[in-house]
């Protein structure tokens, strides 16, 4: 299993980009896990992680509460399955793109930043992991 988290958008917070940075590397602890911004016309999600599942913030998205994000990491992980987030920019999702997702997922029902939201998606992989491993984290 690997995690890719895939944004749409420059990073310009500093300190957001560090905060999801550093979760991303903790995650990493786990499962080959990472972050990076890309540009949809140049980059081709679906060819490029064909067999992985796809799950797209969106503030229109299912709420999960930590349990069940917790439960869709272990899923993913018992399937062997890649999971690839992407987080919109600051027009949102790619039109086209976003009726082959997997699963829409919001984080709240509030909107935040791009680089915030990466940085709560980052927070809750990383305490997903810990959960499941039993690491004193998510306490």
């Amino acid at each position: 299993m690997k995690v890719f988290v895939y944004f749409i958008g420059k990073p310009r917070d500093a300190h957001a980009n560090a905060i999801a940075a550093e979760f991303i590397k903790r995650a990493g602890r786990y499962t080959t896990c990472e972050m990076r911004e890309i540009q949809p016309g140049r980059f081709d999600l679906f060819s490029k992680h064909a067999a992985a599942r796809k799950i797209f913030l969106d503030p229109k998205g299912r709420a999960l509460d930590t349990a069940q994000f917790v439960e869709l990491i272990q899923r993913a992980e018992r399937e062997a399955q890649d999971l690839v987030f992407l987080v919109g920019g600051h027009d949102g999702l790619p039109p086209d793109w976003k009726p082959h997702a997997g699963m829409l997922l919001s984080l709240s029902p509030m909107t935040f930043s791009h680089e915030l939201a990466r940085a709560m998606l980052a927070e809750q992989i990383y305490r997903a992991f810990t959960t499941l491993r039993g690491h004193p984290y998510p306490r």
